[in-house]
């Protein structure tokens, strides 16, 4: 199980090196060269107005070399962006858009859930609209079944994510096993709603992770030029990015997002496909193992994968070749075409 400082020094590693993921700072400390990374084959960028949250939003879409001259329709994986990180991030900069195009029979989605680890918001406060769970569900997912020739069914919908997408995609999947044949997780930080529910007992107030000069200098800067990059009006920079209001008022509103419970809320024959992976010098990885374990005594299927790495972009740029085959040979034998 992870306590509150665990947690807290996972938000404070992924805020240290999220700027390294975006391309945003050289390795040379001295040097500090900001250099986007170039839009790779078959990537476009859909802008659209979400209702659920009531603003301009934007997801990256990899397409198959053959979209524009074919009439067939495609499965859709869903991939999630974790903390601090951005609709860009898996197709620019983890390889995701490279892997999507080596299979090239699936559309790949990339939506944007800010640092609201996707779920709707107890209350919103500046005026925001904060229903995150919606905007993908909803929102993100009717727009692309709407305006691409997709499998708009169950059997051609996957989700997956990183960190704090790995949670949303396992928490989302699991709350609308309906809507998705498939949920991924590499490196997910699973127990983050069971930690808000323990918070929310023991009375405990959330404080941000302290930083150095140094540190917060660093942040600024790729902060500044990531926002360039992420071109979101008014949800650009982290400050945006960070919902105004309460997540969860209550423990058993935390719980109803808790993969470790909801899971059971699920009958039998409408569990998804379940994959679970993550480094072995990962602090996450103890949460990856507990969910496997929980899955084996209730005789669950899922695939399960654990490899040497760490909670960054280098273990995410193999972890998602494996991840993203396994969930798309899933889908195509959903539809009917493997044999």
């Amino acid at each position: 199980m992870m306590n509150i400082s665990r947690l807290a020094k996972v938000i404070v590693a992924i805020a240290a090196f999220v700027a390294l993921l975006n391309g945003a700072l050289a390795q040379d400390n001295a040097v500090r060269v900001p250099i986007a990374a170039p839009i790779p084959p078959g990537l476009e960028t859909v802008e659209f107005f979400s209702p659920a949250v009531d603003r301009m939003m934007k997801f990256d879409i990899v397409l198959p070399s053959d979209y524009h001259t074919s009439e067939r329709s495609y499965p859709v994986l869903y991939l999630l962006h974790g903390y601090m990180q951005n609709y860009t991030v898996w197709g620019r900069n983890l390889a995701g858009a490279f892997y999507a195009r080596n299979l090239d029979e699936l559309i790949l989605v990339l939506p944007d859930g800010g640092n609201s680890w996707f779920v709707n918001y107890a209350s919103s406060a500046g005026g925001q609209q904060n229903n995150w769970e919606d905007h993908l569900i909803e929102d993100v997912i009717g727009h692309v079944d709407a305006n691409f020739r997709t499998e708009a069914n169950r059997e051609g919908r996957a989700i997956s994510g990183l960190s704090m997408g790995g949670f949303a995609a396992f928490s989302l999947g699991l709350r609308h096993a309906d809507m998705f044949i498939s949920i991924g997780s590499t490196s997910g930080a699973l127990s983050f709603a069971r930690t808000r529910a323990e918070e929310i007992r023991a009375g405990v107030e959330r404080t941000p992770g302290e930083r150095s000069p140094e540190q917060q200098a660093r942040l600024d800067e790729a902060d500044a030029f990531i926002s360039e990059i992420i071109d979101i009006p008014g949800f650009s920079t982290q400050q945006e990015r960070t919902p105004q209001g309460i997540d969860f008022e209550t423990a058993e509103q935390a719980e109803a997002y808790d993969p470790f419970q909801i899971i059971y809320n699920v009958p039998r024959s409408q569990m998804p496909h379940i994959y679970v992976d993550s480094g072995t010098e990962d602090g996450l990885i103890s949460e990856a193992r507990e969910l496997a374990q929980l899955l084996m005594v209730n005789n669950v299927p899922f695939d399960y994968m654990q490899s040497r790495g760490r909670h960054n972009s280098e273990y995410w740029r193999r972890s998602i070749g494996h991840m993203m085959t396994i969930q798309h040979e899933v889908m195509q034998r959903a539809l009917g075409k493997r044999p």
